[in-house]
């Protein structure tokens, strides 16, 4: 394991906890003392940009060094010989956890920590298989994260299929998950930075997890980006309601501290809904999860509105599944256990792609877009999508299978269901209805949670 060092005056001082305290710390003045030298030196003449990157950093004002981060024991597998010391281009959690012990735990305990086991799935698999491995690279690991592959021939290791990579969830070389650079970009670091909704629009944006154009539009963007310069950003301690108080970013609902909660690098724990699969459920302990984001909230809202929020998300969560994922759902996964699918390839088929678009694409934008408080992501880019691409391509498209079974399963959904018993209704009856306020009664338990 890595030796992590700080140089404190001119003392070589070894980080408390280090497995290493049974070795003697070298004097002052030592090789090792005048390699961190060695290496400012050089940097700030041959890359200059990322030498006063460093230089402006919390890391300069505490003498942590360019040796202090990337120094490497001789055998560690991404080790290698540089002008006369061992040393790593690739700084792991586990070497930040030298310094940063809470953080890192709480980051490998986190979501994102899991991002890279997209490698996995049905992602990868189209944007392998559709697109193209340099596609997969270039697209889907640099935000999720790459396994890290060592080449013996490379000057720095590091094979190039592999690195550069700072994907949130990447698979490093000494067991570690993730990549702290991500969101605290090299070699600034800054806490400032990390605060910002852009630190998070590198991942999630587009068609599939808007949240940052979700943020963008809602009120909570709108006050934020005409507030910057009242955020206080680069302050030490950053506590919403009193440090703090024009508008919330990405970190202050989901990272940052309230006067109740200390930060956290445990993204989810006041995720009390998952918006991501096919049909969103409520996650294990969603109440406490739930009351933690309500914790936030309150910095700034009553709890009448507060309530009022989840009301109203929980009610377009519940729409989602129920009038629109499980049918789908179920009508393939009779088309599955039928064998009707005439490509045996995932993806092969149109209906395929329908489906996937459908809650991957539409519903997914839907339900972030209630979440954040951003109605155009809510309804037109959301449930309008998922309506129309369920009533005119999926249905239609499961028709044409010509399978009397699903035939009458969809039939009987659009007769009996009262959510979808519009489409065969005169357009004048459904807006009495609407007037009167009898459709809306359709909705009316659709509201509480699972």
């Amino acid at each position: 394991m890595r030796i992590r060092v700080l140089l404190l005056s001119s003392a070589f001082v070894l980080l408390a906890g280090s497995p290493c305290l049974a070795q003697v710390a070298p004097a002052a003045g030592s090789v090792a003392d005048s390699m961190a030298g060695k290496c400012m030196t050089c940097h700030k003449k041959e890359s200059p940009g990322l030498y006063r990157q460093w230089y402006m950093s919390e890391h300069a004002k505490h003498n942590v060094t360019c040796i202090g981060c990337h120094g490497a024991p001789r055998g560690d597998a991404d080790a290698y010989l540089h002008e006369g010391a061992y040393i790593a281009t690739l700084v792991t959690p586990r070497d930040c956890g030298r310094c940063h012990q809470k953080e890192t735990r709480e980051a490998e305990h986190s979501y994102h920590a899991t991002a890279g086991e997209i490698l996995e799935s049905a992602d990868a698999y189209l944007a392998h298989a559709a697109g193209g491995h340099p596609v997969a690279i270039a697209g889907c690991e640099s935000c999720h994260g790459a396994k890290i592959q060592i080449d013996a021939q490379a000057e720095n290791r590091l094979a190039r299929v592999s690195w550069p990579n700072s994907g949130i969830g990447r698979l490093n070389p000494d067991g570690s998950k993730g990549a702290c650079n991500a969101c605290h970009t090299r070699h600034s670091f800054s806490k400032a930075q990390a605060r910002r909704p852009e630190s998070c629009g590198k991942c999630h944006l587009g068609p599939d997890h808007p949240q940052k154009e979700v943020y963008e539009e809602s009120k909570h963007g709108n006050a934020y980006y005409t507030h910057i310069d009242d955020m206080n950003l680069a302050a030490d301690r950053w506590v919403v309601g009193i440090d703090y108080y024009e508008a919330p970013t990405c970190a202050t609902c989901h990272m940052s501290a309230t006067s109740k909660q200390p930060l956290t690098h445990d993204v989810g724990q006041r995720i009390s809904w998952t918006l991501r699969p096919k049909i969103s459920h409520l996650k294990e302990d969603w109440e406490v999860k739930r009351k933690s984001m309500q914790q936030v909230c309150a910095a700034c809202h009553h709890e009448e509105f507060i309530a009022g929020h989840y009301f109203q998300m929980d009610g377009v969560v519940q729409v989602y599944n129920e009038k629109f994922a499980r049918p789908a759902g179920e009508i393939m996964g009779m088309i599955e256990q039928k064998g009707l699918r005439e490509n045996p390839s995932a993806f092969g088929n149109k209906i395929d792609w329908i489906y996937w678009e459908l809650w991957h694409h539409e519903g997914r934008r839907a339900r972030h877009g209630a979440a954040m408080m951003g109605p155009d992501y809510t309804w037109w880019h959301g449930i309008y999508d998922v309506a129309q691409n369920f009533y005119f391509e999926f249905l239609p498209e499961a028709r044409r299978f010509e399978d009397p079974e699903i035939n009458a399963h969809i039939d009987r959904l659009l007769s009996e269901d009262p959510m979808h018993q519009w489409i065969r209704t005169p357009t004048a009856e459904t807006k009495a209805a609407i007037r009167s306020g009898e459709l809306q009664e359709n909705y009316r338990g659709i509201f509480k949670p699972e």
